[in-house]
C-alpha cells in the first residue's frame, strides 16, 4: 500500500493572497503616471536642449552681454533682472512647448489610445503630464538659479519662497494649454505652432520686453497673458519682494479654463 506524502505546511496563512480585483488608487496612479512622464522627458535630448540649454544660453549670455536696453534695467543689475524672466522662459518651454509636441507624437504614435484603454481616466492623463512638467520644472529652477547665482544673483529668502507658487501656477496653466493643443490637432501641426507660439511670447508675450516698456493697453494686454503674468509675478517677487496676486490670478485663470478644455476635447489619435 502506497503512503500518500505529508503536504507541507502552508507558508501563509489562508486569505493572505486574496485576489482584489479593480483599479489602483488615484494617489498611485498619478505618481506611477507622472514618473514614467518625466523621466522620457529627462532622457529626450531634443526636449533638454528646449527646457534648459536654450535658457542658460539666455541666462549667460543677456547677463554678461550689454544687450538689454537700461530703460528695462531701472537700478537693478542685469542677472538680477533677466533671471526671472528666464525662469518664466524655462516654464513655458517644458510645461506648455514640451508637453504638446510630446503628447501630439504619443497621440500619431498611439501611445495615448493604449493607456485610454487601462483604469487611468482622461482626466488623469493630462494631470500625470502636468505633474511630470513640475517635476521638470523644479530641476531646470534649481539648475538656472546655481547659475544665476555665480553670475551675481542674490535675491532674499522670502523672494525665493514666494516665488514657488508662481512657479507651480506657471506650470499648471501652461501645461493646461500645451495638453490642451497637443490633444487637438495633427502632431506635425502641434510641432510647427507650439515653436512659433514659443517665439512669439518670448518676445512679445512679455519675457523679454518688459510690458511697462509698452504702450497702455498693449501692456495690459501682455499681462492677461500666461506669460506676461509669470513673468511679471517672478519679477515682482523676486526682484521688488512683494506677491502679485493680479498674475498670480491670471496663471490660475488660465490653467483652469485650458485644463477643462483639454480634459473634453484631448483626442486618442
Amino acid at each position: 500500500m502506497t503512503t500518500l506524502p505529508t503536504p507541507p505546511t502552508p507558508r501563509f496563512a489562508a486569505g493572505t493572497f486574496t485576489p482584489a480585483p479593480g483599479r489602483g488608487s488615484l494617489g498611485k496612479m498619478l505618481r506611477t503616471h507622472a514618473k514614467v512622464e518625466a523621466s522620457l522627458t529627462l532622457r529626450h535630448g531634443e526636449q533638454i536642449l528646449l527646457t534648459l540649454l536654450i535658457p542658460l544660453a539666455l541666462l549667460i549670455g543677456l547677463s554678461l552681454l550689454d544687450i538689454l536696453p537700461s530703460a528695462q534695467l531701472g537700478s537693478s543689475s542685469k542677472v538680477d533682472w533677466i533671471t526671472p524672466r528666464i525662469l518664466a522662459l524655462a516654464v513655458m518651454s517644458s510645461a506648455f512647448t514640451g508637453q504638446a509636441i510630446a503628447l501630439g507624437f504619443d497621440r500619431r504614435y498611439g501611445v495615448l489610445k493604449r493607456l485610454s484603454a487601462t483604469a487611468l481616466p482622461r482626466w488623469l492623463l493630462i494631470a500625470g503630464r502636468v505633474a511630470a512638467a513640475l517635476v521638470v520644472v523644479a530641476l531646470q529652477a534649481v539648475i538656472l538659479g546655481v547659475v544665476a547665482a555665480l553670475l551675481g544673483w542674490s535675491p532674499s529668502f522670502g523672494g525665493l519662497l514666494g516665488a514657488i507658487p508662481f512657479l507651480i501656477a506657471g506650470t499648471f496653466a501652461f501645461g493646461a494649454l500645451g495638453l490642451l493643443l497637443g490633444g487637438a490637432l495633427r502632431a506635425e501641426a502641434v510641432l510647427a505652432l507650439a515653436n512659433i507660439v514659443w517665439f512669439v511670447l518670448l518676445l512679445a508675450g512679455g519675457i523679454l520686453l518688459a510690458p511697462s516698456t509698452m504702450p497702455a493697453g498693449l501692456a495690459t494686454f501682455v499681462e492677461l497673458l500666461p506669460s506676461g503674468a509669470l513673468a511679471e509675478g517672478l519679477r515682482s517677487v523676486l526682484l521688488d519682494g512683494s506677491f502679485g496676486w493680479g498674475p498670480f490670478a491670471v496663471l490660475i485663470g488660465w490653467g483652469i479654463v485650458a485644463g477643462a478644455l483639454a480634459s473634453k476635447t484631448t483626442k486618442l489619435t
